[in-house]
């Protein structure tokens, strides 16, 4: 490489790093409407901005994004179906049938909330209402700003900078090589469905195996420390949030450690998108020390990094993506899960098998503990509610640091895992989420009755 070029390419590394290190890291004191200072990051910042300025526009942005995206998949899947040219709507739109009623019931539930039509169960506070107002407004500015400012931690050479620093780290504790680092602090620091994009794009790119892609995001896609604080709230434990949020970090972090090791995970191919079977080499060259040898790999990444033109054209791509496919499975299957919870005593049945675990643990108010236990795979939120009310600080600490280390729930973070490139199945979801419970729980009781 040339003089001036390595110098441009140090120069991108450095600065685009830090920019998207801020952008996505870097907690900030911002003040709400009602003057009170709370943390969040720039770019949830930004998302919260955003909303503010389309107001209710951004129902009918929501509803036009996951009809349009109905509409162009019934038509790709069936007319053009035998296409096979690499192009974005081929790429997007092309799907097999599982995907197209998804987005096509995606779009009835759309059309149904926003023009208030549909049955009950769906336009209901609790259910559609739930996940089209609260949360896909929340996840369509998310997805703009992540999707345009990722490359600023992918493509700029980050993720080769810190990958031989933290190889060391990550194969023998989490068997995910060290570049997945910025994904995890991504997922920790910031948002679960953040990290959940990045891994999608790793992966896509042949940076992770599929094993190492659905371990990431299985296993690290916890939700922001802004979603936590209203937990705690919810809960009516705010005072002990440092207690409540080690205790969860903590429980993570064995399930990090314990999850790769079982199965179903285990039991994953270590097999690229590209079908390639022969692992990343994460060797140090003797010349080298890890920071050196990342230092060189990242200007190299930097180099070879688009230019201002075709940043932004990737970046609209991305977020294209996330709007158009993402949005409508998150509609259906966030709708659908909280149905089930809503309206059926499926989640109540699962749970009372635990009953006589939990009182072998001592917790308080078992049954009513018991039945909050499997719903949180509909949406994180539901436990807290069910067990606000229960007299028992330790029960409602218990349930509301289980809800968050579970990780994954429909509404969100697994409806987007689902709408990614990242093959992984909803029963294979459940099963994750299922062992994840029995992992954590015995570890936040423990915490809960140090604490309490």
């Amino acid at each position: 490489m040339k003089e001036t070029s390595i110098l441009v390419g140090r120069l991108k590394f450095i600065i685009l790093s830090i920019l998207g290190i801020y952008l996505f890291l870097v907690p900030i004191t911002v003040t709400n409407e009602e003057g009170k200072t709370q943390t969040s990051l720039p770019v949830a910042f930004l998302a919260n901005k955003t909303l503010d300025l389309i107001g209710d526009s951004a129902g009918l942005i929501i509803m036009l994004l996951i009809v349009i995206s109905a509409v162009m998949t019934l038509i790709f899947s069936t007319v053009f179906s035998a296409s096979t040219k690499r192009s974005i709507t081929n790429e997007l739109f092309n799907v097999n049938w599982i995907w197209v009623v998804i987005r096509l019931i995606g779009a009835i539930f759309a059309v149904c909330i926003y023009f208030n039509l549909g049955p009950g169960i769906v336009v209901n506070e609790n259910t559609g209402l739930m996940v089209y107002n609260d949360l896909l407004p929340t996840l369509l500015a998310v997805f703009f700003f992540a999707g345009l400012f990722l490359p600023l931690l992918m493509d700029f050479g980050l993720l080769e900078f810190l990958g031989p620093m933290f190889a060391p780290i990550m194969r023998p504790l989490f068997k995910l090589p060290g570049r997945s680092t910025v994904d995890n602090l991504a997922s920790f620091i910031g948002d679960g469905t953040v990290g959940v994009m990045i891994t999608s794009q790793q992966y896509e790119q042949g940076f992770y195996t599929r094993r190492e892609a659905t371990v990431i995001a299985t296993t690290f896609s916890v939700v922001s420390i802004t979603f936590a604080i209203v937990i705690a709230q919810t809960i009516g434990l705010l005072d002990f949030f440092f207690k409540f949020y080690f205790s969860v970090i903590l429980a993570c972090l064995v399930a990090a450690f314990v999850m790769p090791r079982i199965w179903p995970l285990k039991q994953i191919p270590d097999q690229y998108s590209n079908g390639s079977t022969e692992t990343l080499n994460e060797k140090i060259p003797k010349t080298h020390n890890p920071i050196t040898w990342g230092f060189e790999k990242a200007t190299e990444k930097a180099v070879k990094s688009p230019n201002l033109k075709q940043f932004f054209i990737n970046g609209i791509k991305t977020v294209l993506d996330m709007w158009l496919a993402v949005l409508p499975v998150v509609m259906t299957i966030g709708t659908l899960a909280t149905i089930v919870a809503e309206y059926t005593p499926l989640f109540s049945i699962l749970g009372a098998p635990f009953v006589p675990l939990l009182e072998l643990m001592q917790i308080p108010y078992a049954k009513e503990a018991s039945e909050t236990l499997l719903i949180g795979f509909a949406d994180m939120f539901l436990p807290s509610l069910l067990i606000s009310d229960v007299p028992s600080d330790m029960t409602r600490f218990i349930v509301g640091a289980l809800s968050i280390s579970q990780l994954i729930y429909l509404s969100e973070v697994g409806g987007v895992i689902l709408g990614s490139k990242i093959p992984v199945s909803l029963g294979k979801l459940f099963m994750i989420y299922f062992i994840r419970t029995i992992i954590t729980l015995p570890i936040i009781v423990i915490m809960a009755h140090i604490f309490f």
